[in-house]
């Protein structure tokens, strides 16, 4: 009863006090980056969602929408603020050029909630049991255009705050946003319980627990198998802070590290070293390339480098790549970064635009970007690497291409950007849930860190300490096998969202 009486009570705000009523939601959206790394309070999801479908199930779509639009506002700004630090601390860009970038992308993701807000209002009709179908497939919908429109940003999906409770069970199934699903599920569910009558309520209740019942007792089930010997494995975290990484009076120092710390683990199979680890170009430090290659095939390792590559083939048209190159291997063996991070490695502005960011000595140049489907790195030993450099592990579907052939996912990424913010801790979260919706491990070397050893199941097997150089060490095992949301990628998801709204869709047009 009193929760009625306050989703009453936040009903008459929206009529009486639309300012205030906005103002709440924008509150609500700021309070929910709290589900997400570091604070990590799942728990929260359900209920913050909460007073949003109650919006959408008693107002105009219009007035729905608007609330969504600063419930979203809220929750990118709070969620997103690191892109200051990128672009103002370490790229050195204007204050108001990174304080621009920061409030457009935020307000960009807010309409997509905007559209959601508006579509789950209108399609939902005002019935509390249509909302609970009808709200959990929009608002999965909208989060997937969210990830790939205008090249995708799908950082903050609901899901991977998810990573440690019994809905990530959910993720080998149905991936990222099925999980997100099983939160709106249970949202709805709450909603339900409170608007519908009595004889329904405990249907209701019951709906609010069966995600999170049936997602514990998916988190048993063991959907991929390890195979082969242990794989003793080697991250190499150097702790450079970026603003000293490219001086040149600091590039010696990082290659005795980075080789003298290889030395110091013979016994390891596989070496592993962050994106960009050197900072110089592939071409400028052919000689050290070769030395590390002579050490690893010595040792019989494989070593992971993270550079800059530049091609040379076409010198009218130089391309430079972000790349890992693997040594150790009786053939040269590379992965290129195929998804670029806008406005970091590429500027997608017309030529005007980018003479000005170089008359003011900003960035402006282009990486360019590597295949969209490339052959799995093998180690000497035989074991397939399935490579992500730093952002391309947000978008999990684009990696599926790789499996079920691939033993072990590599994700390697340069967290210095982030500064000491909530953006790293976000990004092992997205990390570990790519390991889980696969069934593979997952090993990270970043520069700053967070660094880390993941399991099969998602969980954290060996962490190294942020801003330090680490030299961590641990076993691993192959997987063969393929999860259910392996082989059918987003296409499941998608198609459950789709058939949810035809339904209703058939439905009112018989009615009508």
């Amino acid at each position: 009863m009193a929760n009625k009486k306050l989703l009453i009570f936040l009903f008459s705000l929206t009529s009486d006090r639309p300012r205030l009523s906005r103002l709440l939601a924008f509150i609500i959206g700021s309070a929910t980056t709290l589900i997400f790394a570091p604070i990590d309070w799942p728990l929260l999801a359900p209920l913050l969602i909460l007073p949003l479908l109650f919006v959408a199930l008693t107002t105009p779509p219009k007035v729905a929408a608007a609330h969504f639009f600063w419930f979203g506002f809220g929750l990118f700004l709070t969620g997103t603020y690191w892109i200051y630090i990128s672009v103002h601390v370490y790229g050195n860009a204007a204050l108001w050029i990174a304080i621009i970038l920061m409030m457009a992308l935020s307000l960009l993701m807010a309409v997509f909630l905007w559209f959601a807000g508006w579509a789950i209002s209108r399609l939902s009709h005002g019935k509390p049991w249509r909302m609970y179908f009808v709200g959990p497939a929009i608002w999965v919908l909208v989060e997937w255009l969210r990830g790939w429109v205008l090249t995708g940003f799908p950082w903050l999906s609901q899901g991977y705050g998810q990573i440690d409770s019994a809905l990530s069970g959910w993720a080998p199934v149905l991936g990222i946003y099925g999980v997100s699903m099983m939160v709106l599920f249970s949202s709805a569910a709450i909603l339900l319980s409170i608007m519908t009558a009595k004889r329904e309520r405990l249907i209701a209740v019951l709906l609010i627990f069966l995600p999170w019942i049936i997602g514990g007792a998916l988190k048993e089930v063991n959907w991929t198998e390890p195979y082969g010997d242990p794989i003793r494995t080697t991250i190499i975290q150097g702790g450079i802070p970026q603003e000293n990484k490219w001086l040149p009076a600091q590039r010696q120092a990082t290659l005795d590290f980075y080789r003298s710390s290889t030395l110091s683990v013979p016994e390891s199979e596989l070496v592993i070293w962050p994106e960009v680890a050197i900072p110089a170009l592939q071409d400028q430090i052919i000689d050290y390339l070769h030395t590390v290659d002579g050490d690893a095939k010595r040792d019989t390792q494989t070593v992971l480098v993270g550079i800059l590559e530049r091609n040379m083939n076409h010198s009218a048209d130089m391309q430079i790549f972000n790349s890992i190159l693997m040594l150790g291997t009786n053939e040269q063996q590379v992965y290129r970064k195929r998804h670029l991070v806008p406005f970091g490695e590429y500027f997608p502005v017309p030529a005007a635009v980018r003479e000005w960011m170089r008359l003011r000595n900003l960035p402006y140049s282009d990486l360019a970007a590597g295949s969209d489907v490339q052959a799995l790195l093998q180690t000497a030993k035989g074991v397939n690497l399935a490579i992500a450099i730093c952002w391309e592990d947000a978008f999990g579907a684009e990696q599926l291409y790789a499996l079920p052939d691939a033993d072990l996912l590599i994700n390697v990424s340069n967290d210095g950007w982030f500064g000491d913010s909530i953006a790293p801790h976000q990004h092992l979260q997205i990390a570990r849930m790519r390991a889980l919706e696969v069934g593979r491990y997952s090993i990270r070397s970043t520069n700053t860190g967070i660094s880390a050893f993941i399991g099969p199941t998602g969980d954290i097997l060996k962490i190294g300490r942020q801003f330090k150089p680490v030299v961590m060490t641990a076993s691993v095992r192959a997987h063969r096998g393929a999860t259910i949301y392996a082989e059918s990628g987003n296409w499941l998801m998608l198609g459950i969202c789709y058939l949810i709204l035809g339904f209703f869709w058939i439905c009112g047009r018989f009615r009508n």
